[in-house]
């Protein structure tokens, strides 16, 4: 059985990381394990390339901090600007001793009540549970579940991506 560590606790990365990893392989079984890590970002990464640094950094620290995974994956959402409109999307990072692969989600616009909010200096998760009157959605369907009435969810969002990183891990030959 492989070991897939998870540079976060938040059920939504873990569940999108574990259903990726088995639908990219449908014959391994998996053991998967979140942990808290550094990201080395702000806790609202503002570009694109801070969330993928994020990402990175969670990724290798979870194999710095858990060493006998066999799969080792970070996760880190992220905002941005398309012109003036605030954009949402997330980076996922998988490593392993030899190989690694990234992926971006879909992006999205904003609502501008939570662009607002997001340049005032809350995290995205915040904005949207005042915006939306909700709690910690970003433990459940997040800014994308709630503007699309869960017809992509945050964890179906996500999971997309950890297949698209596992592209180098499924074609070793070509990578």
């Amino acid at each position: 059985m492989k070991r897939i560590v998870v540079a976060s606790h938040n059920p939504v990365k873990i569940d999108a990381v574990l259903n990726g990893f088995t639908r990219a392989f449908p014959q391994e079984e998996f053991d998967i394990e979140g942990i808290t890590v550094q990201s080395g970002v702000a806790h609202q990464p503002m570009t694109d390339k801070a969330t993928l640094e994020g990402a990175y950094t969670r990724a290798r620290n979870a194999r710095e901090n858990k060493p006998e995974g066999s799969f080792w994956v970070g996760v880190e959402g992220g905002c941005d600007y398309l012109d003036e409109e605030m954009i949402a999307f997330a980076w996922v990072v998988v490593l392993t001793d030899q190989r690694q692969g990234s992926a971006r989600t879909a992006e999205f616009r904003l609502p501008r009540k939570v662009q607002l909010l997001v340049e005032s200096g809350l995290e995205l998760g915040d904005a949207d549970d005042l915006v939306f009157g909700k709690t910690n959605s970003k433990q459940g369907s997040g800014a994308v579940g709630l503007l699309t009435g869960d017809v992509v969810t945050r964890t179906s969002l996500y999971e997309q991506a950890v297949v698209l990183a596992l592209i180098p891990f499924k074609n070793p030959n070509l990578y």
